[in-house]
């Protein structure tokens, strides 16, 4: 008697056990993952909701990922590294200046973010009105401009652009958001606006609608002033004409990479399921469909311009596909 009841403790005792234990990948993906995009009306915000509106990714439950708004990169970058966010979009230049302590103003290290994929390239795109007799950077010299909001990727290479060139502290700079810039510009209150985003962007699209705009030529200023020497993960990028109502011509300008970041802390099974289910064919049939931005997006090009470590699950998912 005595042995069938030890023998029915033991049982009852391992079942507990098993129920209460840990199940590695399972558990931890019964939470909802934070998905940092950006302000309102720009792409990042747009990407992420793309993203998390991809009828595969709601169906990989339990994971349940939720974009929400954010600043833009430079805070995406910072929520990540400090666990306050499980996944967001930085820029390339971000993500290897913070790693390396090297951001204007901040000599903190962020390195517990690490790269999932490059999504798009994110031009800079500066919009004046057509003649206005702005035609280069230094013609904004006493001007109101539209910078960007504190914290936003656009903000930053603005800053950093502008003070290359040597005309930073000679603007009227006004720290607002994508969809407040259009309206402001619209209302002449700005001479003209600076965006750090993929293309066409809903706010240059709504400007276009008001009055006859233009955008500059940023790539001439970059290449004459030793910019892309200094910034080597600037590349060279054209947008192209009818991009923009009114605009009939081909723009030069500069680009960065947008890398899709994890936090160090996310489960290599989380970010494997979530790659395997945007890069297979369904996922990149819907996500061009969806937004201008990630019609150029591929399985090759996911690891193109990508110069941060990745994650394990990232690293795992694109050996299997041949590309690492």
């Amino acid at each position: 008697m005595a042995e069938k009841f030890s023998r029915l403790a033991l049982i009852v005792c391992t079942s507990l056990i098993l129920a209460f234990a840990p199940v590695p990948n399972a558990l931890a993906l019964e939470k909802t993952l934070i998905f940092r995009g950006g302000p309102a009306g720009g792409t990042f915000q747009e990407v992420a909701d793309a993203v998390a509106a991809y009828p595969g990714v709601k169906a990989l439950s339990p994971l349940s990922l939720t974009p929400q708004p954010s600043a833009g990169s430079l805070e995406n970058l910072r929520e990540i590294h400090a666990g306050q966010a499980d996944f967001g979009l930085v820029y390339s230049g971000h993500a290897y200046l913070g790693r390396n302590g090297l951001l204007h103003d901040d000599s903190n290290t962020y390195d517990k973010a690490l790269a999932v994929a490059s999504l798009y390239g994110a031009p800079a795109q500066l919009v004046v009105r057509r003649g206005s007799g702005i035609r280069s950077v230094k013609d904004l010299k006493g001007k109101r401009v539209g910078v960007g909001s504190p914290g936003s990727g656009a903000f930053a290479n603005c800053e950093l652009f502008f003070k290359h060139l040597g005309v930073w502290d000679t603007i009227i700079p006004s720290h607002i958001g994508y969809n407040e810039v259009a309206l402001a510009f619209a209302n002449k209150q700005l001479d003209a606006f600076w965006l750090f985003t993929g293309f066409p962007n809903s706010a240059i699209t709504m400007a276009a609608r008001t009055g006859k705009i233009d955008l500059l030529n940023l790539d001439a200023e970059a290449r004459a002033s030793g910019f892309y020497k200094k910034y080597p993960y600037f590349t060279a990028r054209t947008i192209p004409a009818g991009t923009y109502r009114g605009i009939n011509h081909s723009t030069r300008s500069f680009q960065d990479s947008t890398l899709l970041v994890a936090g160090a802390e996310v489960p290599d099974e989380v970010v494997y399921r979530l790659l395997s289910t945007l890069y297979d064919k369904k996922g990149l049939r819907y996500l061009k469909k969806n937004n201008p931005a990630l019609k150029g997006m591929t399985r090759r090009s996911g690891v193109r311009d990508v110069i941060i470590p990745m994650h394990p699950g990232a690293i795992r998912f694109w050996k299997e596909k041949g590309l690492r």
